[in-house]
């Protein structure tokens, strides 16, 4: 499901189950991250599918990328992989307005 950065934002807030998930390369996250991102690159094919099937699948995910559609496809995986709630953000990192940390 994709949400605007409001939406996801309130949603996370609201949420006490719930996982942040950076789908960035390696480079692209140590060059700043949301605040709590786990990274799995996105491009890691089957490596990232098997780090996906390691995860809780009944915790809620808000996912992002630097513009929104890789993020946008792992969510799709994720739903086929049986996670129930996988959210992504509409125009990734680069739309973000909030803090942007170190990892």
């Amino acid at each position: 499901m994709n949400l605007t950065q409001e939406e996801w934002i309130a949603r996370f807030e609201e949420d006490d189950d719930s996982l942040i998930l950076d789908v960035r390369t390696e480079d692209e996250y140590n060059d700043g991250i949301i605040a709590n991102a786990k990274n799995i690159d996105f491009y890691k094919g089957q490596d990232f599918i098997t780090e996906l099937e390691k995860l809780d699948k009944n915790l809620n995910y808000f996912v992002y990328c630097r513009s929104g559609a890789r993020s946008g496809k792992a969510c799709e995986i994720m739903n086929e992989l049986g996670f129930e709630n996988a959210y992504n953000l509409s125009g990734g990192i680069l739309d973000w307005g909030g803090d942007i940390v170190s990892p």
